[in-house]
């Protein structure tokens, strides 16, 4: 069975006042394709950068990204 990371950011955007990829990019320092990467599944985040997320959202990690 393989597993992967899938993630929230998309319903945690839109739970913080619908803001945008670019917005969410800007707050973690990374570009906009690599939200839209990381939220369509096709790209896992480095660990800094998954942290980072879950800091700015104000949730634990595994609250952002889960490893099925």
């Amino acid at each position: 069975m393989t597993k992967k990371i899938s993630n929230n950011i998309r319903r945690l955007r839109f739970d913080n006042e619908e803001m945008t990829q670019q917005m969410l990019a800007d707050a973690v320092g990374v570009s906009r394709q690599t939200i839209v990467a990381i939220e369509k599944d096709k790209y896992s985040p480095s660990l800094e950068v998954a942290f980072k997320i879950s800091v700015y959202f104000n949730v634990p990690l595994d609250a952002v990204f889960q490893y099925l």
